[in-house]
C-alpha cells in the first residue's frame, strides 16, 4: 500500500468544480485539465483521438447557451474568453473524468484521479445526506400537521364546552 500523502488538490476544492448539468454532475474540460496538469487543448484532443471510450455518458460537449450560462457563473469556472467560441467546453461525468486519466496516461493525471473520485463520492454522499434530512423533515412536516388537528379538535371541544346552553 502506497504511503499516504497531503493530496495535491483537497477534495473539497474539487467537489467545488462539480455542478450538476442535464441532470449528471460533472465537471469542465478547463477544470479538469488544470487538476490533471495539462492544457485543456491536450485533454480535448486525447478525447477525440480515443472517441469509442468516451460514449455520451461519460462526455458531451455544452450547448452555446450552456457554455454563456457557466461563463456568466464566476463560481462554477473561470471565464471561457480565451477559448475558441466556436467549440463549447465537453462536460465530463465522473466516469468520463476518470477516462481521461486513462488516454492521458501521465502520473499526475492518474493520481488526480483517485481525488477526482472521491470528491464526486463526497458530493453523493452529501446528497444523500440531504435527501434523507428532506424525507425527515417531510415526516416531521405530516406529524406536525396531525398534531394541529387534534390540538384543534381539542379545543373546538373546549369552546363547546365553555358555551352555555
Amino acid at each position: 500500500m502506497a504511503a499516504r500523502r497531503a493530496p495535491l488538490v483537497p477534495v473539497e476544492h474539487i467537489a467545488q468544480s462539480i455542478f450538476v448539468l442535464r441532470g449528471q454532475r460533472i465537471l469542465l474540460d478547463v477544470e479538469l485539465a488544470r487538476l490533471y496538469g495539462v492544457p485543456t487543448k491536450a485533454l480535448n484532443q486525447a478525447v477525440k483521438r480515443n472517441l469509442e471510450r468516451f460514449p455520451d455518458d461519460f462526455v458531451f460537449r455544452l450547448s452555446r447557451q450552456e457554455a454563456e450560462t457557466c461563463d456568466r457563473s464566476q463560481s462554477v469556472t473561470g471565464s471561457q474568453k480565451h477559448r475558441d467560441p466556436r467549440f463549447p467546453p465537453y462536460a465530463f461525468t465522473e466516469h468520463g473524468a476518470i477516462m481521461a486519466a486513462t488516454v492521458l496516461n501521465s502520473a499526475r493525471a492518474v493520481e488526480m484521479s483517485l481525488y477526482v473520485v472521491r470528491a464526486f463520492v463526497k458530493l453523493r454522499e452529501v446528497l444523500t445526506s440531504n435527501k434523507q434530512l428532506a424525507e425527515q423533515l417531510k415526516q416531521l412536516e405530516r406529524k406536525l400537521q396531525t398534531h394541529d388537528k387534534a390540538i384543534l379538535s381539542i379545543l373546538r371541544a373546549i369552546r363547546e364546552l365553555m358555551n352555555p346552553r
